[in-house]
């Protein structure tokens, strides 16, 4: 299907409309809609929050009359069930616009497809798939959640130019400069949850709250803590929710940790540890899209090892530590490089002193 110029100008637009919901609209999806008649923009909106209207609603309200015979722009394929609110392709069809053009199937079972079969039963001209890749990189945790079941992990880790993290003796902070870090806090704050381990939690006792960045709900915090050892007074505790996953059913501390505000799951696995596939099957049952961890080398190398890391956010400071200190992964010694996990660099570039690359499992 070949599409025009316009109509590339008017989804990358719609695209960037989605955009402004990348922190607020979970666990829905971020979505952006412009509505064009005559070659000229008569409304346009996006999904700004769950619950509230969706970016066809805000699109057609701006519209008004001149929405009929437009044009519609949307980033996903508009919804065909009733949810918190009515179906956005029921909208489109009342409002008499007389083509839809989406970037993207919905991946949502309730929809996937559903909702351009509802146009075009109705006679409306559909295309789908402009600017695919685009909207679905805005989404991709929505997109995992339900292909998948379980949220999409960016694990973030900020090292230096040899690999480590931190000082035997604990100390890590700070490795790299304040742009670096003001940057994390931009990934921290479009994840729905956090994820961090007790190691971290004992050695750092960081908050774990988005800073720095203007932001109107902090994520979900959510530590593995496999014998319940968070301590009632760490610092994770406090400003919003955190959830800890355990091992062990012991009553008495995962009650002292419910009465300190945690939520506490336990998830045990053969070894005695916390069972991470079942922890984000679980935090996708609970809405989560994406989370974005930042934990010590050993639930890192957890993640890597069980298949469960899906993006690496890393920050590569110009310095050297030293082979003792602390590395990234904890993994397995590998006798042959056939063994070694490969990965495809998806972005690199410099903030501030420091190195930031973005690579993907293969």
């Amino acid at each position: 299907m070949s599409f025009s110029a316009v109509d590339h100008g008017m989804m990358a637009r719609a695209l960037q409309l989605a955009e402004r919901g990348l922190r607020t609209t979970s666990p829905n999806p971020r979505v952006g809609c412009v509505l064009v008649r005559a070659g000229e923009i008569v409304g346009e909106g996006w999904h700004e929050k769950a619950g509230e209207p969706h970016a066809e609603v805000h699109a057609l309200r701006a519209a008004g009359e001149r929405a009929r015979g437009a044009t519609a722009y949307v980033t996903l394929e508009p919804c065909s069930h009733h949810g918190r609110t009515p179906p956005c392709a029921e909208g489109l069809i009342a409002a008499g616009v007389a083509r839809v053009v989406a970037a993207m199937r919905d991946p949502n079972p309730l929809v996937a497809g559903r909702g351009l079969a509802l146009l075009q039963a109705a006679g409306i001209e559909t295309a789908c798939g402009l600017l695919e890749n685009e909207a679905r990189e805005l989404n991709i945790g929505f997109v995992s959640r339900m292909t998948r079941g379980r949220p999409w992990l960016r694990l973030k880790a900020a090292a230096s130019l040899d690999g480590k993290t931190a000082l035997n003796n604990g100390v890590s902070q700070w490795i790299t400069g304040p742009d670096a870090r003001r940057d994390g806090h931009r990934w921290r704050a479009r994840a729905c949850a956090i994820l961090t381990g007790i190691g971290t939690v004992r050695d750092d006792d960081p908050q774990l709250l988005v800073r720095d960045v203007e932001t109107t709900r902090q994520p979900l915090r959510v530590v593995v803590d496999s014998r319940l050892e968070t301590p009632l007074t760490a610092r994770i505790l406090q400003g919003g929710p955190v959830l800890v996953a355990a091992a062990v059913d012991d009553q008495e501390k995962a009650d002292l940790l419910r009465s300190a505000g945690a939520d506490v799951l336990v998830l045990p696995n053969a070894d005695g540890k916390v069972e991470l596939p079942a922890l984000l099957a679980e935090l996708g049952r609970r809405g989560i899209n994406e989370v974005h961890a930042e934990a010590g080398f050993k639930l890192n190398g957890s993640l890597l090892r069980e298949g469960l890391v899906d993006e690496l956010l890393l920050y590569l400071a110009p310095c050297l530590i030293g082979h003792q200190a602390s590395g990234l992964f904890n993994l397995p010694e590998l006798l042959s490089l056939d063994g070694k996990q490969a990965l495809t660099i998806r972005d690199l570039r410099q903030i501030g002193p420091d190195i930031r690359l973005i690579a993907r499992p293969r």
